[in-house]
């Protein structure tokens, strides 16, 4: 079985190698730029408020409409560039990494020190337009869908949920040339049929059942290529990307569609980082990078086979926690097998199930243990998985 090496789990500044000097400077600095109001993943739109109503003169902040309970959708605007890049976030209330990060972007740009320079290259070349948090209801209840149950991000076609119509309205008017799809995936996705995780996975979506690659496509591919590469050095083998089957329904196809370069990026798992902050920062490092490239045009040197290249992205190939030869007494037998646990996050906590029981050698976790000790009574799939961890795990978090 593959293990995760654990220099992937270091201090970063070891597993750190040279790259350009502002990506470099940019992980080196990033806790200079962080919102130090949003630091756990379970946000709601009372905590992005007074961030908003504190942006400063430099942004042009408008409500671009009211969600279904009536919370304002906000959408942020800086830079007197041609390029017009919309960058929306947490379309799934559940999905907050990326909301965070664009405050920690907007801090970047409102006072950028020793960046000066690049950051108004990108406001020279660029005009940002960011919606941090497009389902507030669903935020509000650390759930995917909106108020009306409906999943925003399956509802491109039709509009039938408000933010929908907000966001498909901003796309019309604006005509961004560039968009960023920000999202969070479930933190049991891999990189490829390995025992990495997916920290970061990419899609630069198609906008046809063909999956044909017209100029606006290609340069989604472009970015997407160059921003893998950069991450390459901080999170080696942990980047992924998506299947690229056409759906109608989703955003990013039909804004791929109607003449937008998009690039999805979702915020997957990292060791030991449960309230992703350290995914966050790989966020942080990714957009800027990307917007330097989008400013100089220095994306244009990449290779639609380098994005080819990048490892698919595998769901549910990792568990939390995986005890392996678990030692069963009880009334169906006797027996030796694997058991696997995973986390249901709720609103106000992570809740940890036995998701698993079974030959596992073909998965991994972000934790494994042998069992030892005396045999443990038969467990059922969707169990409480407390007193495993607490017996097994304690020396281990």
């Amino acid at each position: 079985m593959k293990k995760i090496p654990e220099i992937f789990y270091l201090k970063q500044s070891i597993i750190l190698k040279p790259i350009a000097m502002f990506t470099k400077h940019l992980f080196e600095s990033y806790k200079d730029f962080k919102e130090t109001n949003l630091t756990h993943r379970r946000i709601k739109h009372s905590d992005i408020i007074p961030l908003i109503k504190n942006a400063g003169n430099m942004f042009n902040v408008n409500s671009i409409g009211k969600s279904c309970e009536n919370r304002d959708i906000f959408q942020i605007n800086i830079g007197n560039g041609e390029k017009k890049i919309l960058l929306w976030s947490q379309m799934h209330g559940n999905e907050p990494t990326a909301t965070q990060t664009i405050f920690d972007l907007l801090n970047f740009f409102k006072n950028p020190k020793q960046f000066k320079n690049e950051a108004d290259s990108i406001l020279n070349a660029c005009k940002l337009f960011f919606v941090p948090m497009l389902n507030p209801d669903g935020a509000e209840q650390f759930q995917r869908r909106n108020a009306q149950q409906i999943d925003i991000n399956r509802d491109a076609f039709k509009t039938i949920s408000p933010e929908s119509k907000l966001l498909m309205n901003s796309v019309d008017e604006l005509k961004p040339d560039f968009g960023f799809n920000l999202h969070d995936q479930d933190i049991w996705y891999a990189s490829g049929n390995t025992a990495y995780p997916a920290t970061i996975s990419f899609l630069a979506p198609a906008f046809d059942s063909e999956k044909t690659i017209d100029s606006k496509r290609k340069r989604s591919m472009q970015i997407i290529a160059s921003m893998n590469t950069m991450l390459q050095q901080f999170i080696p083998g942990q980047t992924a990307k998506y299947n690229d089957d056409f759906m109608p329904t989703a955003f990013g196809d039909t804004i791929q569609q109607k003449g937008t370069s998009v690039m999805l990026i979702e915020s997957g798992g990292y060791k030991n980082d449960p309230e992703k902050q350290f995914v966050r920062k790989l966020n942080f490092i990714s957009i800027l990078h990307a917007l330097k490239i989008i400013a100089d045009n220095s994306y244009q040197t990449e290779s639609v086979d380098s994005y080819n290249k990048i490892s698919p992205n595998v769901k549910n190939c990792l568990f939390d926690y995986i005890i392996r030869n678990a030692k069963f007494t009880g009334q169906v037998g006797n027996y030796t097998t694997d058991i696997g646990i995973r986390s249901i996050s709720k609103t106000e906590q992570d809740l940890y199930l036995i998701d698993d029981i079974g030959d596992l050698s073909q998965h991994f976790a972000y934790k494994e243990i042998e069992f030892s000790g005396n045999p443990i009574h038969q467990y059922k799939i969707g169990d409480s998985a407390d007193k495993l961890i607490n017996r097994f795990f304690t020396e281990l978090k």
